[in-house]
């Protein structure tokens, strides 16, 4: 499961607006400039998935008047997640931060004929894409988040129809999906308190500091050395070694992937049902998206 730009398309507004051109998005009704589809050929099960749920939704928002393409999915490793610490050195001398990766991704966007098209519409034909593609308002799938919030999705639009024809029981796969996206945020925080994370990222701050680096966080480090905030290419680079190589060296890194092991065992155990849809939803899909995919 991923989570992509277009989950936030699901809000009415300009959250929508943003999302859509990173996801999937509306294409110029003027087919005689519209430029020609990309064959797409995924890479591994998400991706077949992901990409299969964009053709569904292109066939249904075309269906609703909209003319609609699907655009690529982004390379494999296009961009890494460090929740924790940046820990390859290899990776941290080729991108730093990943400050190259994130402009990577923002150029493509800013190049995207969707985009264009989408910010040329008037107010109310860019309501009625919203509309058709997230369904008119934000009710008939609702889950409360195990810390008591509830989170609610129309089950109407391309989105939901998209999902249904892909995953069989919408409400489920609606539940399961941000039910183990709260769980994998809740993970994340349970291990920054967990005291043995904090000893160990004491040794990574000593290690740094012997650098010329007094951070006392990754968290420091990163928004010290971040280009976007007025640090050039060599700070960042430099940084990002150092933090990597002391996560290694103090044996940060390995504490805060034992710990986000446990602390995700711990959240299958509590949440059992959650998962195991999940899981089997996913698998039922896989042949189904294939086909799709065949299909084109």
């Amino acid at each position: 499961m991923r989570a992509t730009a277009r989950d936030a398309a699901r809000a009415v507004g300009a959250a929508a607006v943003a999302s859509l051109v990173l996801g999937c998005a509306a294409q110029s009704q003027d087919t005689a400039s519209r430029p020609p589809e990309a064959v797409i050929r995924p890479v591994g099960s998400q991706q077949t998935l992901d990409v299969a749920e964009n053709l569904l939704e292109r066939d249904c928002m075309r269906r609703s008047g909209f003319d609609f393409w699907v655009t690529p999915p982004a390379a494999p490793g296009t961009r890494r997640e460090f929740p924790y610490v940046v820990d390859d050195v290899a990776w941290a001398k080729e991108h730093g931060y990943g400050s190259d990766q994130r402009a990577a991704l923002r150029r493509a966007a800013d190049a995207d004929p969707n985009k264009r098209y989408l910010l040329s519409l008037d107010p109310r034909r860019r309501t009625s894409l919203v509309a058709a593609l997230n369904g008119p308002r934000p009710t008939g799938l609702a889950v409360d988040l195990p810390n008591g919030a509830r989170i609610s999705h129309s089950d109407e639009g391309c989105t939901a129809e998209a999902e249904r024809r892909l995953y069989g029981d919408l409400p489920a796969w609606f539940r399961a999906t941000r039910t183990v996206r709260f769980l994998k945020g809740e993970r994340v925080a349970a291990v920054q308190q967990d005291a043995r994370y904090r000893s160990a990222r004491d040794r990574w701050a000593a290690c740094m500091r012997a650098d010329g680096l007094p951070y006392s966080d990754p968290q420091e480090s990163r928004a010290a050395a971040d280009p976007e905030r007025g640090a050039d290419r060599a700070r960042e680079t430099r940084t990002a070694v150092a933090e990597a190589t002391c996560a290694v060296s103090t044996g940060f890194s390995r504490v805060a992937a034992d710990l986000d092991t446990s602390y995700g065992t711990s959240a299958r155990r509590r949440h059992p049902r959650v998962y195991a849809d999940l899981a089997r939803l996913t698998r039922a899909a896989l042949p189904r998206a294939s086909a799709v995919v065949a299909r084109g």
